[in-house]
């Protein structure tokens, strides 16, 4: 399935600001075309800076706003960087999606302290870091929507994830907490478990290609999710009001996996 191909236009997140960590790439760019698309400023974070100058490109082509912005989530100082320049430049906060992750994976028997540290650090603990710096912003303006997300390997139990698996369930464990400590606030925190083609996903599909079918064969919907189109496009409903009454949930965008 092609992205969705339309231009920015007056829609549902007009005159919100959104920041999207890990946004030069796969599930983070789609979702920042899609917010951009529904007009939301978009602040694109990511540790290579012309990845997301590439994204915010994409977005100014279509008549969209997008600020490119550097930012390495294992370095906290980076993140209240880019949360303190996004919020500068458009005035404040309404959103923010937690998508950059590093990984590590082979059997559990294996799986080192390096390999827990950096699962740990770019998940759990960047996620916690932007929420607590996102929050004063939010509470300005009344409100707004944190998406975080996890991972079908964490939740099936998949071979070989073992340090990631810990991560991610982490992140649903500390967003279930936080939608609780903050919907006083207005603030709702959900989290989307995707079945995309990330950059790992292609990596994956050129590599094994024969494993890589087998696995698109289980998903019933028969092929994986469009960045965009199936990820970006939950995560703009999300944002908006259509999903104002969820939160402390976890929406499984897997095609059925």
């Amino acid at each position: 399935m092609n992205s969705v191909e339309t231009a920015a236009r007056p829609g549902r997140l007009s005159g919100k600001v959104i920041l999207v960590t890990g946004a030069g790439q796969g599930i983070g760019r789609g979702a920042a075309l899609a917010l951009a698309r529904e007009g939301a400023s978009v602040a694109l974070a990511g540790r290579t800076l012309a990845k997301c100058e590439m994204v915010a490109n994409e977005i100014t082509a279509f008549g969209g706003e997008a600020l490119a912005l550097h930012c390495d989530v294992t370095d906290r100082a980076r993140i209240e960087y880019a949360i303190g320049a996004t919020a500068e430049k458009y005035g404040g906060l309404d959103g923010l999606v937690n998508n950059a992750q590093s990984s590590a994976q082979g059997p559990l028997a294996e799986v080192t302290q390096d390999d827990v540290d950096m699962c740990w650090r770019s998940g759990p603990l960047a996620t916690l870091w932007a929420m607590q710096t996102a929050l004063p912003w939010m509470r300005e303006r009344g409100g707004g929507s944190i998406v975080n997300f996890g991972s079908s390997t964490a939740i099936n139990g998949a071979p070989l994830f073992g340090a990631y698996a810990m991560a991610k369930e982490g992140i649903r464990g500390l967003s279930r907490v936080a939608a609780r400590e903050w919907g006083r606030y207005g603030i709702r925190v959900n989290v989307v478990v995707p079945t995309a083609l990330s950059p790992a996903a292609e990596e994956f599909k050129q590599q094994q290609p024969e494993r890589f079918q087998q696995h698109v064969r289980r998903l019933p919907l028969g092929r994986m999710g469009d960045p965009e189109s199936d990820i970006g496009r939950a995560v703009v409903a999300l944002m908006s009001e259509d999903l104002a009454y969820l939160t402390g949930d976890t929406l499984m965008l897997t095609g059925g996996e």
